[in-house]
């Protein structure tokens, strides 16, 4: 009797080996938590007269934005806490044309060689900048609305609400002018 419990054994462990991961693996799913940090999308404000070009939150592109415009045009994604937390910050770059309407009072044909050369010169002016931000107290993640301000200055806000609703952090008007002398960095 004996023999024949040695010799079923061998031929039932991969089964029952299978039945125990799968036993674990049911239960692991059961009791999976909620991440502690989720994916928001980012989006832009232009409140001055610049263009930016192109920008960037912890490396990951945002949209470009006109001058004084914005909003409703979202990129993927952010990684950010579920929970906000004191010191919490990002890491802001970005490109700005602070003449984005320059090329259309020039009297080159559009995409002209003469054209082109004038916007090669046009694009000397683009100015780079990188500023770490602290991202404004939220209750809930939401989407990352980064607010480009005059003097090069940058707000963050990743409430579960949008600008002008109740809840927002912000109310910066949609059209800043640039002061005559900036605050120092």
């Amino acid at each position: 009797m004996s023999s024949t419990l040695n010799s079923g054994w061998p031929r039932r462990a991969p089964v029952l080996l299978a039945a125990g991961v799968f036993a674990c693996l049911a239960l692991q799913a059961c009791n999976q938590s909620i991440p502690d940090r989720l994916g928001a999308p980012i989006e832009g404000y232009s409140h001055t007269s610049a263009a930016i070009n192109y920008f960037m939150v912890n490396g990951n592109g945002g949209p470009n934005i006109g001058p004084f415009g914005g909003g409703g045009s979202q990129t993927c994604c952010v990684i950010l806490p579920r929970k906000w937390h004191p010191g919490l910050t990002v890491v802001v770059e970005w490109e700005k044309d602070p003449m984005p309407h320059a090329y259309g009072d020039w009297p080159e044909r559009r995409f002209s060689d003469a054209w082109s050369k004038r916007m090669d010169e046009h694009e000397t002016k683009y100015t780079r900048h990188r500023a770490v931000v602290e991202v404004a107290p939220y209750e809930e993640l939401g989407v990352i609305d980064v607010h480009f301000l005059p003097c090069d200055q940058v707000a963050v806000s990743a409430v579960a609400a949008t600008p002008g609703q109740v809840g927002y952090p912000f109310n910066y008007p949609s059209k800043m002018e640039v002061p005559s002398v900036c605050p120092a960095p």
